[in-house]
């Protein structure tokens, strides 16, 4: 064991399987122990204190993205994501416009609620589905294919570009190929890229950030906004599923009140945050709450550790979405890379849950399921019945 490792012994032993399968056991001793400890399983550290977390995503300047070695930024090179300070600025603000939250529903509304009509119509009759791969991805994967202008492509053919961007990033993420990205992930940006690039003329979002940004850029850019906007809402919707199926009085508070769906989405991403981890990279020689940071080290912060840090949130464990703080969760992060869908993925989550709720009478889960993923959790499955017209 190097000295290093020797002085974080719960780092020193976690491994990524633990990380990815149930982790929260041991989030909270290292939250308790080591609030920021070194885990040569990552081979950087990991924060895991809620107060420290929004101390890291908030000084860009001591912590940032702008490394070579970041994830996303292997597979589809610079982007919003992977960039800071002024760079970031120039790369975000022709997205951010189209994203405002006073415009989400108007621009969004109508198409989300169709195509979750339009989606729940092809099952309803059954009795039974898999929630997660019939409503949660093709919802997801309609609402970015329309938000980015690629509504006349397959949605199909999408979803294999994110899938194999996602696992490329989560390959790198787990250090599988720290040096070399999936090349399948390669060949999946390259279609992307050739797509959007025959297509950038159509009036669409892309093409209004090619007005501001030069062609790569866009396409970068547009990578990332799948990337987040079909991963985390897919997430978002099944674990929301998931947590109101497996909590009856909960689901019995947003059956009787509708209205507190939104708190019922906010109490979700608190206890499972679809992004369980953002990354950043030290700047400088740094102390954070006694650990020795050195220059470029990778410092991990660990949302799902913090929204259940119980120096903020009462019964951190349980979901409750009567809580009263539950909107100081972290899921969509803070700081300078603030989720920039955040509403959106908020409408498609609430709508969608409204959508099950009117829809699917006596709505039930039939087979166990957790979520899990080093770095997006949600369910594998989220196998349902109801009672069929």
């Amino acid at each position: 064991m190097s000295p290093l490792a020797a002085g974080y012994p719960i780092g020193a032993a976690a491994s990524v399987e633990q990380l990815t399968a149930d982790p929260h056991a041991l989030l909270a001793r290292l939250r308790a122990a080591e609030p920021v400890s070194w885990l040569p399983a990552l081979n950087g550290w990991l924060v895991t204190r809620h107060d420290l977390a929004l101390q890291v995503m908030k000084d860009a300047a001591t912590f940032t993205v702008d490394d070579p070695r970041f994830s996303t930024a292997q597979v589809v090179g610079p982007s919003m994501l992977s960039l800071d300070a002024d760079e970031h600025a120039r790369h975000r603000a022709p997205f951010s416009r189209q994203f405002r939250p006073r415009e989400i529903e108007d621009r969004f509304g109508d198409f989300v609620r169709a195509e979750c009509g339009r989606l729940v119509d092809g099952f309803v009759a059954t009795g039974r589905a898999e929630l997660r791969r019939a409503l949660a991805g093709p919802l997801a994967v309609a609402v970015m294919a329309d938000a980015l202008g690629l509504d006349s492509t397959d949605a199909k053919r999408v979803l294999a570009w994110y899938d194999a961007i996602v696992s490329a990033v989560a390959e790198i993420s787990a250090g599988h190929a720290p040096d070399q990205p999936d090349p399948l992930g390669a060949q999946a940006f390259g279609e992307l890229r050739a797509h959007i690039e025959g297509s950038a003329a159509k009036p669409s979002l892309l093409a209004e950030a090619a007005q501001a940004l030069a062609l790569p850029e866009v396409v970068s850019n547009a990578a990332v906004l799948m990337f987040g906007g079909i991963e985390t809402t897919e997430g978002m919707i099944a674990n929301l599923l998931l947590h109101l199926l497996t909590n009856p009085s909960q689901m019995d508070v947003v059956r009787a009140d509708p209205s507190r769906i939104p708190d019922a989405v906010e109490e979700s991403l608190r206890l499972e945050p679809a992004a369980a981890v953002v990354d950043r990279y030290a700047t400088r020689d740094v102390e954070l709450a006694g650990a020795t940071i050195a220059r470029g080290d990778l410092v991990t912060v660990s949302l799902t550790a913090a929204n259940r840090d119980p120096a903020l949130f009462d019964r951190p464990d349980d979901f409750d979405l009567l809580r009263p703080n539950l909107r100081h969760q972290l899921a969509f992060a803070r700081g300078p890379h603030f989720c920039l869908g955040i509403d959106l993925a908020r409408l498609e989550t609430r709508v969608a849950v409204e959508t099950v709720l009117d829809r699917l009478p006596g709505l039930a889960l039939t087979d166990a399921a957790t979520p899990a993923g080093l770095v997006f959790r949600k369910p594998d499955a989220v196998h349902v019945r109801w009672d069929a017209p």
